[in-house]
């Protein structure tokens, strides 16, 4: 019995893996968030981006929770107010 490559995929990615900036990037495009380097290092030190750990001064993101703030990002489908009939909108 071979063993399926999209288990060998999963295998290789381990939510406690730690990426550097330029694989968070990366990774964070899977989510349709494009964030260069810079800017997640710019994020992070006004308290918006994702959280990272810093060792020996080396900040690194681990994937589980790089995966988790991406999703949180979404905000899921919405309507602006005026596309709803009319009786759904909120009186003022």
């Amino acid at each position: 019995m071979t063993a399926d490559p999209k288990d060998a995929d999963a295998d290789a990615e381990r939510d406690d893996d730690l990426l550097t900036r330029n694989q968070a990037s990366e990774f964070l495009q899977r989510f349709g968030i494009r964030m260069k380097p810079t800017t997640l290092a710019r994020a992070w030190s006004v308290g918006n981006g994702p959280p990272c750990r810093h060792i020996r001064g080396k900040p690194l993101y681990p994937r589980g929770v790089l995966r988790g703030w991406a999703e949180a990002q979404d905000s899921g489908l919405r309507r602006a107010s005026w596309e709803r009939p009319v009786d759904e909108r909120r009186a003022p």
